[in-house]
């Protein structure tokens, strides 16, 4: 590999944003080891990056677990000799106002969100600190900075991230690379996991503008490609037309 070739972890990467960057990631020639929970669509992608010359392999895996975590972080290891990059874009999104008391769907994006990212800097830190050098790229969201009605917890945790985010940058200035992605409305799965009806019918109202993933990943890209010396920290990218 040369210098502009880099080994990239994606958490995530079965649907929507998590897809669509490791399929602009892989044309701009970088190795990819790709991870989520359904081993069926990851089998799938790979095998259409590979087919178009691209380098990808990939590993079942649930965010939630660190043990988990460290294994996939070990076998890109393993495979690739170094770790350059994670995104760790693994997220979920089941808004509902907080009287709602949907515990358990807090609960789970207490886990994805914010401790599946935890575990994500936690196992590649350690292989960065080796190598000398790494970039870590956080997915947040515009609710990292703004909170709407039904987005309480949901916006709790991604201003979580936003701030892991931050306090990586300062520890680790001089050798890890950090940066934030926060996107506004973006097509994905991510509304299919609300339950609650009234923040499903105004999630449906929002989607009608929404980025196409295709745009997250660029972004996601062009922080990847910069050089060592240049760190891009946060990139938010919202619709022209105005929605959140």
């Amino acid at each position: 590999m040369d210098e502009s070739t880099k080994v990239v972890l994606i958490t995530g990467a079965s649907s929507g944003i998590g897809t669509a960057t490791a399929e602009r990631l892989a044309r701009d020639g970088h190795r990819l080891f790709l991870g989520a929970r359904r081993a069926d669509r990851l089998e799938d992608l790979t095998h259409r990056i590979t087919a178009r010359d691209g380098h990808a392999a990939f590993q079942r895996l649930d965010v939630t677990d660190a043990a988990d975590m460290q294994r996939f972080v070990d076998a890109a290891h393993r495979r690739y000799g170094r770790v350059d990059v994670i995104v760790n874009n693994a997220g979920v999104m089941p808004l509902s106002p907080l009287a709602a008391r949907k515990t358990d769907e807090w609960d789970r994006m207490i886990d994805v969100n914010i401790r599946g990212v935890l575990h994500g800097i936690s196992a590649v830190l350690p292989v960065m600190q080796a190598q000398g050098g790494g970039h870590v790229v956080n997915v947040a969201s515009v609710g990292a900075r703004e909170v709407v009605p039904t987005s309480a917890v949901y916006s709790a945790t991604k201003f979580a991230v936003r701030a892991i985010t931050e306090g990586l940058r300062q520890e680790s200035a001089g050798y890890i690379r950090t940066t934030l992605i926060s996107p506004g409305v973006t097509e994905s799965e991510l509304a299919e996991s609300i339950s609650d009806a009234t923040a499903r019918e105004a999630m449906r109202a929002y989607r009608a503008v929404a980025l196409p993933a295709s745009a997250i990943a660029n972004a996601i890209a062009y922080a990847v490609a910069q050089p060592t010396d240049v760190d891009v920290n946060e990139v938010i990218v919202r619709p022209a037309a105005g929605r959140p």
